[in-house]
């Protein structure tokens, strides 16, 4: 099997340079990813009505279940397949990358059946009441059976970034977002399928852009080769994906735990204004998390790789240069939200009063943002390494550990205020918690260590 420039590049070029080439395109892919999900929803609201959206948003943490699975596969894998280039294994990256696309087979039969047979009472169990109901199962039924394309498009997205082809990876995360941006009138309006028609939509352009990655592959463009014959569950393989992939799960499936656990603290000591407000903040927070999340995915391939080929020296260079930039984002980002959060706010209201709350929300909110990113960077950082527990408790410890503990508790002493003061609060802890872990391994991934300074 070759290996293509994309790969012997993540163990040669300057890290500057290969860090900025693999998270820029990371960071555009993501930008254009939240721009349809806002415009989705835009489409659906004025095509179809209210109750339509709120179909959606008791469908999304079905859809959000999905992702993580298939998050899981792609990010576990991507995780071990970088190793394997790094070690100069090539023909175990590839039974690697066939494990992979078997786990892809199984995720897509299992949403087969799930549409089939179980959808209904599944949307009910998420809070589909009668009147939402149908929205619900008119969306989601159309993407539950076309599991297999986003189970592949995610999966191999990361697989794709981890050879160090981030250009393509953007390219495949671009595609589907602007065809699905195209599809939604033609689908919803046009054709006049209303809240099917964006389920429709969604599917086709993943289906698209999933025979566009298949040429990929097989044109030989990847540094794996696609072969048929190593398309199989070797268990000890999968043992390894899951391991490392299941913090990645855990941190988008607590997401929805999150919401849930807020908006009922919202609902109970505020009111429904209150959600709304906060709905908008969460779609601000999207945006703004974005350039950290893009540069941690850009070092990961690079770490992976140089600590696979034992090339420590870049590994640790890549582990600084991203601590800094993403402190010098999170810094920028804390000054912005804290001097015209009154301006963000109106992007999305002209309500006075959700101006007004929202603003007082937002720089509360925010007042912690700027300890975030050392966070992010060590959860990718573990991740990259292999080494599944700690990445677990980083990915579990802002949401679950801290936030929906602190979410739950402070309103009931300090109202309304606790749940938005959770959040700075469970940054802080959070850093503290990411500043342990790798102050007690900084032996090799934050300084030289002692084996290493004798050539061991």
């Amino acid at each position: 099997m070759k290996q293509t420039n994309n790969s012997t590049k993540l163990g040669n070029e300057p890290i500057g340079k290969l860090l900025r080439d693999l998270s820029v395109p990371a960071m555009i892919g993501m930008f254009v990813m939240a721009f349809y999900n806002v415009v989705d929803v835009l489409f659906i609201s004025y095509g179809v009505g209210i109750e339509a959206v709120a179909g959606l948003t008791i469908a999304f943490p079905v859809m959000m279940i999905m992702m993580a699975v298939s998050a899981a596969v792609g990010i576990g894998g991507a995780s071990v397949i970088s190793r394997r280039l790094g070690e100069n294994r090539h023909e175990d990256a590839n039974r690697v990358f066939g494990t992979v696309l078997a786990l892809i087979v199984v995720m897509s039969v299992a949403g087969l059946i799930t549409a089939l047979f179980f959808l209904e009472d599944l949307l009910v169990l998420f809070g589909a009441t009668p009147d939402i109901l149908p929205y619900s199962y008119d969306y989601m039924f159309p993407i539950m059976l076309g599991t297999v394309f986003f189970a592949f498009t995610f999966a191999t997205n990361n697989i794709i970034r981890s050879e160090g082809n981030a250009r393509f990876a953007m390219v495949t995360m671009v595609i589907p977002a602007i065809l699905n941006i195209i599809l939604d009138p033609i689908f919803i309006f046009a054709l006049d399928m209303g809240v099917k028609g964006a389920g429709v939509a969604t599917v086709v352009a993943q289906g698209a852009v999933s025979f566009f990655i298949l040429r990929y592959y097989v044109k030989g463009e990847s540094s794996l080769r696609l072969s048929w014959t190593s398309v199989s569950l070797r268990f000890s393989v999968v043992k390894e994906i899951l391991s490392v992939g299941f913090p990645a799960f855990v941190q988008q499936a607590s997401g929805s735990l999150m919401m849930i656990a807020i908006n009922a603290m919202l609902i109970q000591h505020g009111s429904d204004m209150h959600v709304g407000v906060f709905g908008i903040i969460q779609r601000i927070m999207m945006f703004t998390v974005m350039p950290m999340i893009g540069v941690m995915q850009g070092m990961m391939p690079i770490v992976g790789y140089n600590y696979g080929a034992k090339q420590f020296a870049r590994m640790r260079e890549t582990i600084w240069l991203t601590l800094k930039v993403v402190v010098a984002c999170s810094i920028g980002v804390v000054f912005i939200m804290m001097a015209f959060p009154a301006l963000s706010m109106r992007i999305f209201t002209t309500d006075p009063l959700a101006i007004e709350t929202g603003t007082t929300a937002m720089r509360i909110m925010f007042a912690g943002f700027f300890l975030a990113g050392v966070q992010v960077v060590a959860g990718g950082l573990y991740q990259a390494l292999g080494k599944p527990i700690p990445a677990l408790i980083l990915s579990l410890s802002r949401q679950i550990i801290f936030l929906i503990p602190l979410v739950l508790l402070l309103p009931q002493y300090i109202g309304i205020t606790g749940v938005f003061l959770a959040f700075p609060i469970a940054d802080l802890l959070s850093f503290i918690l990411a500043t342990f872990l790798l102050y007690r391994d900084r032996d090799t991934i934050l300084v030289k260590g002692k084996q290493e300074q004798q050539g061991v």
